[in-house]
């Protein structure tokens, strides 16, 4: 049976599909639309998106898309591990600007909702981990935005010190310094 688990903030979903295990390898349901729906991960997933980050201490994010291209994400690992994170931007929300994060390992098959209104990044634990993420809207740069990973206010519990980033991402703002277009629903 895939397990549900809501996190400290209720929207953002951890989901652990079963695995089926015989002589030749496993078997396992990575996504069943009805069954996610019943279970609050509503979204219409358009798109497959893959990462792969070599080194260790490989830091993708905070991204989010604004709206009218903001997307839900459902993140998976492949192969490897990551400390997986979302970051509330919704004004209005009780927990804007606070975070949740749960570790995401290919052989544990745990994978994270995580809904519009939020930035998402992670942190690589192990070389060579390949994620896997459905979204729900297309990729548009003019809608693509972000915060700096080690924003202080934020104060996330990051598995590293010094996180390896692209250079698009050691420039992105603050929260405090963002004017989230995002709302509480």
């Amino acid at each position: 049976m895939t397990a549900f688990a809501r996190l400290d903030i209720p929207e953002v979903i951890l989901v652990t599909p079963p695995r089926f295990d015989d002589p030749r390898g496993y078997f396992t349901e990575a996504y069943v639309r009805e069954r996610y729906a019943k279970n609050g991960v509503v979204a219409d997933f358009m798109q497959d998106n893959e990462s792969l980050s070599e080194p260790v201490g490989t830091l993708r994010g905070l991204h989010f898309q604004a709206p009218p291209f903001a997307q839900a994400k459902l993140v998976r690992v492949v192969q490897g591990a990551i400390y997986d994170v979302a970051v509330d931007i919704r004004t209005g929300s009780p927990t804007y600007g606070k975070w949740v994060g749960a570790t995401l390992t290919a052989e544990g098959r745990e994978q994270l909702f995580v809904p519009r209104g939020f930035a998402h990044g992670f942190c690589t634990l192990v070389p060579n981990t390949k994620v896997l993420y459905k979204v729900d809207n297309p990729y548009s740069r003019e809608s693509e935005g972000g915060l700096v990973w080690d924003d202080p206010d934020l104060a996330i519990d990051w598995p590293v010190a010094e996180a390896i980033l692209s250079d698009k991402d050691r420039v992105l703002p603050r929260l405090k310094d963002y004017d989230s277009p995002f709302q509480q629903d």
